[in-house]
């Protein structure tokens, strides 16, 4: 954990405020001018004009020796908060590029799984992977993303679809985590209801059975999952299917998340809110009741506008709608190797602009003090605020809005994590 001041930032976006941001407040951002900020143990300690912190630091007596601080010179530069990806599939092996034809072609989602394909293609190359060189790709993959912003990711199991390669995969994210030395932190979620397993085609019931009798407590004993989620679609597991495993994974301690209304609407919003879970996710075709009824919850919408865009559905989730009823929404790349390839949340910022209406504000709140919050690390990142972690990054751009303006290239400069500078661009 580092000490770090960085100062004469042309903006320092703060995104701070109560989590989570609803309404008019998700379009508040706090842009301070010629910002700066101090960072101390990797805490920040304090934001504010690059002339309020000089005072400090010429008066503060604990900086009586400069060599114990970092200092960076952020002329031109926007300073933000450093992303937070609430939803990936970012642990994987393979690749399914050839979906991309079959989907040009007219085939959809469920269609190519039912035929063996999707998912359960990357679980047969999951299963026969070795857990060391899972987690060397799943490194790599959390090294891009912090190249491109992203300071804290979700990443879930379920390319193993049966206990041993779930703890496997667990495994795996645990040590990429390892590997990246606190450089990216990683939240883990065990979702074996990714789909139903080859073994257990005709026997939906009996893997769910599976799943709440034999998984979920060795999941639970060995402490590698924070969340458990479920794929709740009428063709992969019903809503008294996700009822059921995930209040089992309640009972045993684990947050919950669903994927819900991504296909169809099954009654999984419903579940998702009956059961308080940290976040429903997707969204695409939920309607107004739904809508009504997420905004007056605590839950978090989790919103993929590139999953959207690469199963070419037509429409994007209704972002706009839900913001102006109240509903707390965050958004996440979804990074997965079939259905959303991608690690960039600046990227996802510029969808949700460009595709469900969100101003470039709304975006980069529901990126960062949201995207924490449907994780449950609010109180810990997400803004730029006295007693939060120093996890800040400084954009080569005159103005935050070239996130979703200047699209489709990277403009991070640098990355700060805990107050340490952890990637700098070539």
């Amino acid at each position: 954990m580092g000490n770090l001041v960085v100062k004469n930032a042309k903006q320092l976006v703060t995104c701070a405020g109560t989590a989570p941001k609803r309404g008019l407040d998700l379009g508040s951002v706090q842009v301070i001018e010629d910002g700066a900020i101090i960072v101390q143990g990797g805490i920040v300690d304090m934001v504010g004009t690059t002339e309020a912190i000089e005072e400090k630091l010429a008066h503060g007596h604990w900086y009586e020796d400069p060599e114990e601080f970092t200092t960076i010179d952020a002329s031109g530069q926007v300073v933000v908060p450093g992303f937070v990806d609430p939803h990936t599939h970012a642990c994987f092996t393979g690749s399914r590029h050839h979906e991309v034809e079959m989907r040009l072609a007219g085939k959809k989602y469920l269609e190519i799984l039912a035929a063996g394909g999707g998912i359960l293609g990357t679980v047969a190359k999951v299963r026969d992977c070795e857990e060391g060189a899972l987690a060397e790709e799943t490194y790599n993959r959390l090294m891009l993303m912090l190249s491109l912003g992203t300071t804290t990711v979700e990443i879930k199991s379920g390319y193993g679809l049966d206990t041993e390669t779930e703890l496997k995969m667990l495994r795996a994210i645990a040590n990429a985590s390892a590997m990246a030395r606190e450089q990216v932190t990683v939240v883990p979620t065990f979702m074996g209801a990714h789909a139903v397993p080859p073994e257990f085609k005709a026997d939906r019931p009996g893997y769910v059975d599976r799943i709440c009798r034999e998984m979920l407590p060795r999941i639970a004993e060995s402490e590698l999952a924070t969340f458990c989620d479920v794929f709740c679609e009428e063709q992969v597991f019903p809503a008294d299917d996700a009822r059921r495993i995930l209040a089992t994974a309640s009972q045993l301690g684990l947050g919950i998340k669903i994927h819900a209304d991504e296909i169809g609407e099954c009654g999984a919003l419903g579940v998702g809110l009956e059961l308080k879970a940290a976040s429903v996710d997707h969204l695409l075709v939920t309607g107004e009741d739904g809508i009504r009824h997420l905004a007056d919850s605590d839950t978090c919408g989790v919103l993929l506008p590139g999953t959207a865009f690469c199963l070419r559905e037509g429409h994007f989730a209704p972002g706009r709608r839900m913001i102006d009823a109240g509903c707390a929404v965050a958004l996440a790349t979804d990074c997965n190797p079939g259905s959303c390839y991608t690690e960039s949340m600046p990227l996802m910022m510029a969808m949700a602009c460009f595709g469900m209406g969100l101003t470039p504000a709304e975006a980069l709140n529901a990126a960062t003090l949201n995207a924490a919050y449907s994780i449950g690390v609010a109180d810990r990142t997400g803004s730029l605020e006295e007693g939060k972690a120093g996890d800040l990054v400084l954009l080569d751009c005159p103005d935050y809005r070239h996130l979703v303006y200047h699209f489709g290239i990277n403009q991070v400069g640098m990355v700060v994590k805990k107050g340490e500078l952890v990637y700098v661009r070539n």
